[in-house]
């Protein structure tokens, strides 16, 4: 084997230790209406299919932005999109600055940008980095490992009703105060450090009754322990308004979410985006000045076909929402 095969070999492998397949693929870039010559950014890269499938709809001039905070996901999107030369721009940050991220690059307004949110495959996957309760690992959860603090630190240093908020808003666990009374019980004979820890004590939180019909009792808790640490809903509650302001116009914003949280934040933003008037009903015309800046594209969201769904699980839940900025 000569020294360029077994670059592009080791390539090819590192570009599919990424594994992550990409949900509502075409929806989602179709949503995007890409024009050859646009500028487009994906504000959650991954390991680059959207993103592949955007660059290949681009022409000579367009250009492509990628945005991640995993420093795994840079790397696989980086060999994926490589074939796009200099139509690529890879940042490693995470998308709620996107505004000082286009600054930067001397972009004032973008054809379109999309946003594929919760965690990847790949992180579920890689078993050290805690993100899953079926595999036994340290509590890490970071989706950015500069991050200095870690679910361990949660789970450990949180007071009980800290948990419980945490528990009962980010992973609508109806036993919320009942888990964050065990995690806080056990840790006071030691400190929790792995997943099948804090799932033993999970599990003793929950009625038996429950346990047997409602899933894995851990799912929730470590969904919930997962945003908090990220700040998961905090980032795309104040990153929508600035996205659709950074639209040109006829510009598209397309939304992936995987749980009620996260779609309940998109469609609220989308809805106030688009009649942000706060007149009450009754005035005849309106005196409080506030703009249309465009229109709901999805009324209802596009979710996945029954075969996509047949063919990558993880794509159940999702859920996908477009806006397209109009600026009169």
């Amino acid at each position: 084997m000569t020294e360029g095969s077994r670059g592009e070999g080791s390539q090819k492998e590192e570009i599919m230790a990424f594994e992550h397949i990409s949900v509502l693929l075409y929806e989602t870039v179709d949503g995007l209406n890409v024009k050859p010559d646009g500028i487009y950014v994906d504000a959650t890269l991954g390991g680059g299919g959207h993103a592949y499938e955007v660059c290949k709809r681009l022409g000579e001039h367009g250009r492509f932005i990628g945005i991640d905070q995993d420093a795994e996901a840079i790397e696989a999107a980086g060999l994926r999109l490589a074939e796009f030369g200099d139509k690529v721009t890879i940042v490693r940050s995470n998308y709620v600055d996107i505004d000082n991220i286009l600054k930067s690059l001397n972009i004032s307004k973008v054809n379109g940008i999309m946003l594929d949110l919760g965690v990847s495959s790949h992180q579920l996957d890689t078993v050290e980095r805690g993100f899953s309760y079926k595999e036994n690992a340290p509590l890490d959860m970071r989706m950015d490992v500069r991050n200095p603090m870690t679910a361990k630190d949660i789970v450990n240093n949180y007071s009980e009703m800290e948990l419980y908020r945490v528990i009962r808003d980010y992973g609508e666990d109806k036993f919320a105060k009942n888990i964050a009374k065990h995690i806080v019980n056990a840790r006071k004979e030691k400190e929790i450090e792995t997943t099948y820890e804090l799932n033993d004590i999970i599990k003793a939180a929950i009625p038996m009754k429950m346990r047997v019909n409602g899933g894995h009792p851990a799912k929730k808790t470590f969904q919930a322990i997962r945003i908090e640490l990220n700040k998961e809903l905090e980032v795309l509650n104040n990153s929508i308004d600035k996205m659709i302001d950074l639209l040109d116009d006829g510009g598209r914003l397309s939304i992936i979410t995987f749980h009620s949280l996260e779609d309940r934040i998109v469609k609220t933003r989308f809805r106030n985006n688009e009649n942000p008037c706060i007149c009450p009903p009754d005035f005849p015309v309106c005196v409080c000045g506030k703009k249309s800046k465009g229109k709901v594209i999805t009324r209802k969201p596009i979710v996945p076909s029954e075969q996509e769904i047949i063919e990558n699980k993880r794509a159940k839940s999702s859920k996908l929402r477009v806006f397209e900025r109009r600026i009169l």
